[in-house]
């Protein structure tokens, strides 16, 4: 038996830099960490491919994530307003995800407000690392 409940089934990279999804997805694949990987554009996005894959009509082809990496900031709709649909859709209840933050600038500000987010158990800067990857699995994926 493996030591860990992975390769995980789907990743979803929900992130507007092209640059970032493209290293990110790269680095999940060499890893062999998730049988799939989606790269979404922003939030909403996220929210589109959630509901249609937890909502009360899901829809087959819409598997659920067993992890989200979210860019805080993006255009549409950024990290922390899609965490605010999600919290209102109760995603959590339905069918509960591991969220991880990406961010490209540490402010102060975005680390302050992301204190607020329970769901939220970590954040990472861009771009992945095998160190940061190795971590995630250890913390969140880890057979008991």
């Amino acid at each position: 038996m493996k030591p860990y409940n992975y390769p995980l089934n789907l990743v979803l990279l929900v992130d507007d830099d092209d640059t970032t999804n493209y290293l990110n997805e790269r680095l999940l694949k060499e890893m062999q960490v998730a049988k799939e990987i989606k790269l979404l554009k922003n939030g909403k996005e996220a929210l589109d491919y959630l509901t249609k894959a937890e909502g009360p009509e899901a829809e087959a082809a819409y598997k659920h994530p067993d992890l989200v990496f979210l860019d805080i900031k993006m255009p549409v709709m950024d990290g922390f307003s899609f965490l605010n649909e999600y919290h209102k859709l109760n995603f959590e209840e339905i069918n509960p995800v591991i969220i991880l933050m990406l961010t490209s600038s540490a402010s102060f500000y975005d680390l302050e407000k992301l204190k607020q987010y329970n769901k939220v158990k970590k954040h990472f800067s861009k771009a992945l690392t095998k160190h940061d990857v190795h971590e995630i699995i250890e913390e969140f994926f880890k057979r008991s």
